[in-house]
């Protein structure tokens, strides 16, 4: 390697260094670090043990295919038309063709690659023979990188700033758009689906792109959670009611916890003597660490809550089963055991639970235009105080990537408070679905705003299970939903037809 080259290198590492440090560089020891924004994504990380559930295999019905991208869709300077290769996948097997104006279900992708989304997201393969719906997965993260490389595109804010949602549905359009010509579908209405932040884009394109879209299933959307809009300890207080519905000393036991760890950190050899009770792999460097962690877990199992294995309960039933006379952090301890699995050591590092490239364009989406205020005061929930503080955030952001964060352009640009009057005439032909057990749905749109644009929820429901493949486990009221959100698009597409027949009728006379 010579000089040029190493010396690159080295920039680089000190960048992913600098992204990864952001996320914990909170967690000195205090009494009130800032919380760390719970990922948002389709699927539970791997750690939890159970095999996901999905409807199929990725198997040969799925086509691989790359669209010539553009790469600014909203300036007209020379380097605004530069190109990358987007990537999306069809499967045709169930598609009833052109011909028959046969709709089109279109899954955005969002905050990881495709391929760990395509076996998880099982409600478009379990309705697809139904409906006769090609299928079409576009890819947001993951393999469509602009500028050739990740290290290229995540290289600063210059390259950074065109990775945004409001270009990441102007890519959707092209593609769908692009498809529908390709194929003579003009006629075939597209149905968009998204899942967590995908669920965001999702209800954001049928906004913004009505004539590319008929209709939107947004699962586990948190569109409200920006501005003052929702509580800042929405999340947290949702966690804590989770499993103080599940246990109440198991929620006593974590509510104690905290100030235990702060006790023993405080001794001689504290990080070192918390280190081997938790069977850290690493030295802890600071206190936080090891409280993110901590965090970070109770967070997940609450969020993915899921049938059958209910993860809270996993956690609790290791707190409560573990062995009398063992000490608060000893519980503790055998609830991570409980969720995570019996290993020699476990690593805080948040890349040990999601892919570094998620850490790092995730980072700067929350960064740049995701700036959702989360945070909690004092004896608010189970969890150590944790105020968000907008001009801290802002400094350390900035501090990163050169360029300050816009909290409020999302609420600018895709409209937020006053939703219910705003969406009441302008929206039409969005499902909010939302599972009450997940805690970002304290930020998501519980209630029908009109007779089209309505809101599922299930009061057992965790984050995104809604879209995933349907299982022969599944309870009632989870088939139940499926069932009224397969209803609701029956209609959809029963009004576009009978519209459709209308017009060409009308115009055949003419």
């Amino acid at each position: 390697m010579n000089r040029s080259s190493l010396i690159q290198s080295q920039q680089w590492l000190i960048s992913i260094l600098a992204i990864i440090v952001l996320f914990f560089d909170t967690t000195c020891i205090s009494a009130a670090q800032a919380k760390i924004l719970p990922r948002l994504s389709v699927k539970r990380p791997l750690f939890l043990g159970e095999p996901a559930k999905f409807s199929e295999p990725v198997s040969e019905d799925l086509q691989t295919s790359y669209y010539h991208q553009t790469l600014d869709h909203f300036n007209y300077r020379p380097e605004s038309y530069t190109t990358f290769e987007q990537r999306y996948v069809m499967n045709f097997k169930y598609w009833g063709g052109a011909n028959a104006s046969a709709p089109i279900f279109v899954y955005l992708g969002a905050e990881e690659d495709l391929d760990y989304d395509l076996p998880a997201v099982g409600f478009l393969t379990d309705n697809a023979p139904q409906f006769k719906a090609l299928l079409v997965y576009i890819e947001y993260y993951g393999k469509s990188i602009p500028f050739g490389s990740r290290k290229e595109a995540f290289k600063d804010a210059s390259s950074l700033g065109y990775f945004n949602s409001a270009q990441a549905i102007a890519d959707f359009a092209e593609v769908i758009l692009y498809l529908k010509r390709k194929l003579l579908a003009e006629n075939s209405p597209v149905i968009v689906f998204g899942a967590s932040y995908g669920g965001k884009l999702a209800s954001w394109f049928r906004l913004k792109y009505p004539h590319v879209a008929l209709g939107a299933l947004a699962s586990s959307a948190p569109i409200l959670y920006f501005d003052d809009i929702t509580p800042q300890n929405g999340y947290d207080f949702i966690v804590t009611k989770n499993f103080r519905e599940v246990s109440e000393s198991c929620y006593r036991t974590i509510s104690k916890s905290w100030s235990e760890i702060d006790s023993v950190a405080s001794e001689p050899n504290g990080l070192s003597i918390l280190g081997n009770k938790f069977r850290i792999c690493d030295q802890l460097n600071n206190l936080g660490e090891l409280k993110e962690f901590l965090e970070r877990t109770y967070d997940i199992a609450a969020q993915y809550d899921d049938p059958p294995s209910y993860p809270v309960s996993m956690v609790c039933g290791g707190i409560d089963g573990a062995p009398e006379g063992n000490d608060t952090l000893s519980r503790v301890f055998a609830g991570v055991v409980a969720l995570r699995g019996n290993f020699s050591c476990y690593n805080t590092s948040y890349t040990t639970d999601y892919p570094i490239e998620t850490i790092e364009g995730w980072k700067w989406q929350t960064c740049s235009e995701m700036v959702m205020p989360m945070g909690r005061g004092d004896n608010d929930t189970m969890f150590p105080p944790a105020p968000f503080n907008l001009t801290a955030y802002s400094r350390d952001c900035t501090s990163l990537y050169g360029v300050p964060p816009r909290p409020h352009w999302v609420t600018s640009y895709y409209g937020g408070h006053d939703i219910e009057l705003i969406l009441r005439r302008f929206a039409s032909n969005i499902i909010f679905s939302n599972g009450l057990r997940d805690p970002y749905s304290i930020g998501g749109v519980l209630k029908n705003i009109s007779h089209s644009v309505v809101a599922i929820i299930t009061v057992n429901g965790s984050h995104c299970l809604d879209i995933q493949g349907a299982t022969s486990t599944d309870p009632e009221w989870l088939v139940m939903q499926r069932k009224a959100e397969v209803e609701i698009i029956e209609g959809w597409i029963a009004q576009y037809y009978a519209d459709l027949h209308a017009i060409t009728k009308l115009n055949d006379h003419v």
